[in-house]
């Protein structure tokens, strides 16, 4: 990649950043699409958010950015418009750039999980969907199943509040879905078999941590998925033996962040 004078800006915003293995897949498809673009990672903290924002949009060749933890909520009334997604997730994970550092958001992450989900062959609509967590990205991922037609929802969380809000939202959004709400300790989950059943939790992220929900009872008919940024997790391992189809997280960014590149670059504002 060669870098000149008409190299156009992208960023990924969060902290920390060193972790982050976004700026590598963008890169390799603003190369691949023969994009004269960069993406560059930049660590800012919460309390340097929005002056860092309003030095972005003074940046004539800034374009746009991915916005990661934990700036996904902080972001968003930072921006002159969002989609509806965002305004019912309540953050944003991906800014564009427009006339005048006019910025608009998305949030994408419920899309890169269904399309992960897509391409190991399961479909959204009409299934029954076992969702762990309720923060923003559970809430993306809720929407976004919403949105695909899935017949029921079912959401566990260790906080029934954030599980009962999000439910909530998602019964007034879309009435014609049947959602319900599970809490207690992590490692239970419905006794309903679900079609699907999603990790959106941090649980998986280190060696040793429990698992987010139990997998006993599932087999070949249930896809398995986690959000976690791994190719394998204890969730994934687990659901394995139980005959279970995987989506790993790695799979989720993968698909995420052609759709970013698409929404930064060629989308439709607003």
């Amino acid at each position: 990649m060669l870098i000149s004078g008409r190299t156009e800006l992208l960023a990924i915003l969060g902290d920390p950043i060193t972790q982050a293995t976004t700026p590598t897949l963008i890169n390799e498809i603003l190369t691949r699409r023969a994009i004269d673009a960069v993406l560059v990672p930049m660590q800012i903290a919460s309390a340097d958010l929005t002056r860092a924002v309003d030095g972005l949009r003074r940046i004539g060749n800034f374009r746009g950015a991915v916005v990661t933890m934990p700036h996904k909520r902080a972001m968003l009334p930072l921006l002159d418009r969002a989609t509806p997604a965002a305004i019912a997730v309540g953050a944003c994970n991906v800014v564009r750039c427009g006339p005048a550092g006019t910025l608009f958001g998305d949030m994408l992450d419920g899309e890169g999980m269904i399309a992960a989900i897509a391409s190991a062959g399961h479909e959204i609509s009409g299934s029954t969907v076992f969702l762990a967590g309720a923060g923003g990205a559970a809430a993306g991922i809720a929407f976004a199943v919403a949105q695909h037609g899935a017949d029921r929802l079912i959401i566990q969380n260790r906080s029934a509040q954030s599980a009962d809000r999000l439910a909530e939202s998602i019964s007034t959004a879309h009435p014609g879905m049947k959602v319900s709400v599970h809490s207690g300790a992590t490692s239970e989950r419905s006794r309903v078999r679900p079609d699907i059943a999603i990790n959106a939790t941090s649980l998986g992220m280190r060696e040793g941590d429990q698992l987010p929900f139990s997998v006993i009872g599932f087999g070949p008919d249930t896809l398995v998925a986690d959000v976690v940024n791994r190719s394998q997790t204890n969730l994934l391992t687990a659901a394995a033996d139980q005959g279970c189809r995987c989506v790993d997280g790695t799979a989720m960014l993968a698909a995420q962040v052609e759709l970013m590149v698409d929404y930064i670059l060629e989308g439709d504002p607003g």
